[in-house]
């Protein structure tokens, strides 16, 4: 039933839910906020697709980070732009004349929204203005997928799979900004995309909505994975601020098939010009605690509760239907939890422990899931 939960796990899929070498080949790509973790991983993927891939965003975060350990910057035409230099980024899309956007650049984190409130909206909100607006100069069919968050919903802390025509809101900025943004995708959408005067007939606009994804190669601070491996390779205690929190966890991989997948059909038909939520299935709704539990299975370790009164708010509850990408898309995750928690560790155990690079890390990864996608 629609609405009661990601009920994807229980669903056959109809058909390979892989991506199309033969639509990616020698397609012009671009991709914002690619030196990101999800940006990175998407990046390669397209590479391995054989797409032309042109990345803009900032310098990448920290002292580690996938982007540069996957050596992307000599792979991708390379852009280090701020998502908010207006006349920059029209520049680069008239340049790059792109035939499918993925608008992944953004401030993806809620406590940090928190400290700036002015830049995560500014980021968020007029980043993703910005490049709408430039992309109403394409000169050819552009299919253009706006990644949000499934913290877009107002959230009302239920049991049941928040579905895309749900209400939208947000308690932190972060969350409020990316609900703004969405309204923003909607508004150009219905504004500027057609046959009248002001409108252009080759741009095609869709919104996906997902979250909470793990995976190897993220090394962001104030994210539980990143801040779970520095304490195992430090063999230190790990201090958890809402041990109780449930979040739809799922593999990077599984969201970025969607974003693909939807990509591929919105170039075909406008008809996918919407919103779709990309999710896992109900049973990997899990609390922090399983999360760290299960991780601890693969690599002994251990982690203390720490409730701070204080600290600012965060949902406690999120779940997604993800029944719309199913029935339209034919799309469904491949991974369960204990899989995709496995997946994740043996990245970074084969990583630090120097048995692998990142680059085959991901690569067996993508193969695994590929492969599993067939099934």
């Amino acid at each position: 039933m629609e609405g009661l939960g990601v009920t994807t796990g229980s669903h056959m899929k109809l058909t390979p839910t892989i991506p199309s070498p033969s639509f990616w080949k020698g397609r012009k790509v671009l991709l914002t906020g690619h030196t990101g973790f999800k940006g990175s991983w998407l990046a390669l993927w397209l590479l391995e697709l054989g797409a032309e891939v042109t990345g803009l965003a900032l310098p990448p975060v920290g002292d580690l980070s996938l982007f540069s350990e996957l050596s992307l910057s000599g792979r991708v035409r390379h852009n280090v732009l701020d998502i908010r230099d207006q006349a920059g980024l029209k520049n680069l899309v008239v340049n790059v004349n792109p035939e499918v956007v993925f608008h992944l650049a953004a401030q993806p984190l809620v406590r940090l929204s928190y400290e700036e409130p002015i830049a995560t909206w500014e980021i968020n909100v007029l980043g993703t203005i910005y490049l709408l607006e430039a992309l109403r100069a394409c000169k050819n069919l552009c299919s253009a997928v706006m990644i949000t968050t499934d913290k877009v919903y107002k959230n009302k802390e239920w049991v049941y799979g928040y579905r895309e025509t749900d209400s939208l809101g947000g308690h932190d900025p972060y969350s409020s900004s990316k609900a703004a943004s969405e309204i923003a995708i909607e508004s150009w959408r219905s504004s500027f995309c057609g046959e009248k005067p002001y409108q252009t007939p080759y741009l095609r606009i869709a919104s996906a909505r997902a979250g909470n994804v793990i995976g190897g190669g993220d090394w962001a601070r104030d994210r539980i994975i990143p801040d779970m491996v520095r304490s195992l390779i430090d063999r230190t205690e790990l201090t958890v601020r809402n041990p109780s929190s449930t979040r739809p966890w799922q593999h990077v991989l599984e969201p970025l098939s969607g974003y693909l997948r939807l990509a591929e059909s919105l170039y075909q038909s406008k008809t996918y010009a919407k919103s779709f939520n990309f999710g896992p299935p109900t049973e990997s709704n899990r609390n922090v605690s399983d999360l760290l539990s299960e991780a601890f299975n693969h690599w002994t370790g251990k982690f203390d509760s720490q409730c701070d009164p204080d600290a600012p708010h965060e949902a406690g509850l999120l779940n997604l239907s993800t029944e719309r990408a199913y029935h339209e898309l034919n799309w469904s995750p491949c991974w369960d939890f204990s899989t995709t928690v496995q997946r994740t560790v043996n990245w970074y155990q084969r990583f630090h422990n120097g048995q692998a690079s990142a680059l085959h890390c991901c690569l067996d990864d993508l193969t695994s899931y590929q492969s599993a996608s067939l099934l």
